[in-house]
């Protein structure tokens, strides 16, 4: 077998799932060498080479890099902020390693207010209504922002929307800071209230009008010559059960049996690929750009009585999303980064099974309490037993987990663990991966309504009821 190494740079359970899949090749003997955000015990223990990176800075990054460049062959980088920050091109330039992940000017998440520009021009139909509020244009002349005038011209546009907006901030906020009207606000003074933290944090703020429908998550692979889609997901931001409470990061996601969800039809599925196909070919221009080699669309979509609709896009693998596909991923995932960097990624096959990704996070995760001063040490080994008895049915993924001198291991402020139950129906896959969330000692706590059949039967009926609307 040849020897390859591969610079993972990593941030939770995403991170996780992706070095299994490299150190999962059968053609390669596969070195990681990991810059992780903190000591997580299964990177510490799967990679040739580990260093703690607690801010991820790009500085310190290429420094590790160059470290190892000689048994280096690639790079990939999980998390968006590295990205965002130009870790693509400061790599190549610096220290002569390939990366897989967009460069800088391609890191659609660095601005929403882009994005929608972006959708704009290209597929405008796609976009939701949307208006800008920048702060240079409230600056007075002596550079105090016009709270008066900002706060006239909102309501004017919440007129326009009959105040069913969501307010989200220019910056990427991890899938946090967005608001919605009915479900963080119900006034006028409330959404004032949330949209002026953001202004006052230092960032433009979008207002958008409010999406109804079902929303799906699209990725795809790219080689700078054409995009490569994985099967459809369903993320679930929301905190808690019933889609309830503040947006986080993810509590987890499923993949059903084929390529596209329950509630969809093939031609949403073909509907997502045409709008996303036509931003690729004006980022792309002509030839091949290799500047998008990765996965440059991670495309958030809200299914509307009227289309398809973009929520957001995104410059990397999703967390929780990837978790569903790099464990049922056919193609050796090496040869795959070989053939990205190559330009010659033509098609890639999974495995024709549900996944289902819950996610275990720590007691003040999403606001669930407001304090906990006890001990956090968690316990995975009683979750890890039951690979005894599923297999590779289960995946366990540490994610702001961290392994301490004492030999334990302890939650951090985000989420901690995934597990990802993998079967032949959403509902066999739901029970493996709620079997280890259930054998996890620590003071956690996880949403139960993951692909739970009522779940799913309430988005097929309501996507029923947006198409006969559409219809008529």
């Amino acid at each position: 077998m040849e020897d390859v190494g591969v610079l993972l740079v990593a941030y939770g359970s995403r991170a996780c799932a992706i070095a299994e899949a490299l150190k999962r090749s059968e053609e390669y003997n596969v070195h990681l060498f990991i810059a992780d955000r903190q000591r997580n015990p299964f990177n510490m223990k799967i990679a040739e080479k580990h260093a703690v990176i607690p801010d991820l800075s790009v500085e310190k990054i290429c420094e590790f890099a160059e470290k190892h460049r000689n048994d280096i062959d690639f790079g990939i980088c999980c998390p968006e902020k590295p990205i965002i920050e130009g870790i693509r091109d400061e790599i190549e330039a610096r220290v002569g390693i390939k990366m897989i992940c967009p460069t800088k000017e391609y890191a659609l998440e660095a601005s929403k207010i882009r994005q929608r520009m972006l959708i704009e021009a290209v597929c405008k139909d796609a976009n939701p209504e949307f208006r800008v509020f920048r702060r240079e244009d409230y600056r007075s002349s002596g550079g105090r922002l016009d709270f008066d005038a900002l706060k006239r011209d909102l309501f004017a546009a919440l007129d326009d929307f009959n105040d069913e907006v969501a307010v989200k901030p220019d910056r990427p906020a991890a899938g946090k800071g967005v608001g919605v009207w009915g479900d963080h606000f119900s006034s006028r003074e409330e959404l004032w209230e949330h949209f002026i933290s953001i202004f006052k944090g230092g960032s433009d703020v979008v207002v958008e009008e409010k999406l109804l429908g079902e929303e799906s998550s699209f990725q795809a692979f790219c080689d700078g010559s054409r995009i490569v889609p994985l099967p459809e997901t369903r993320d679930y931001k929301r905190a808690f059960d019933g889609d309830l409470g503040e947006n986080t990061g993810g509590m987890g996601s499923y993949k059903d049996k084929g390529e596209i969800l329950p509630f969809m039809r093939k031609s949403d599925r073909e509907a997502e690929e045409r709008i996303v196909e036509r931003i690729f070919k004006k980022l792309k221009g002509d030839g091949r750009n290799e500047g998008l080699i990765g996965m440059p669309f991670y495309v958030a979509f809200m299914h509307t009585a009227d289309g398809a609709k973009i929520l957001e896009i995104n410059s990397r693998p999703g967390d929780p999303e990837i978790q569903n596909i790099m464990p049922i991923l056919r193609d050796d995932f090496v040869e795959v980064c070989f053939r990205m960097l190559e330009g010659t990624l033509k098609r890639l096959e999974c495995d024709e099974k549900a996944t289902v990704v819950t996610y275990a996070v720590p007691l003040t995760y999403g606001g669930y309490r407001k304090k906990f001063s006890g001990s956090k040490r968690v316990d995975l080994s009683e979750a890890y037993k039951l690979r005894e008895k599923y297999g590779d049915a289960l995946r366990i993924y540490p994610g702001s987990l961290e392994l301490r001198e004492d030999g334990n291991t302890y939650a951090l402020s985000s989420r901690t663990v995934c597990a990802v139950g993998i079967a032949d129906s959403l509902e066999d896959a739901r029970k493996i991966s709620l079997d280890a969330i259930r054998s996890i000692d620590g003071p956690l706590w996880n949403r139960w309504d993951i692909a739970s059949p009522h779940h799913i039967q309430k988005s097929i009926q309501r996507m029923k009821e947006l198409r006969s609307k559409s219809d008529k």
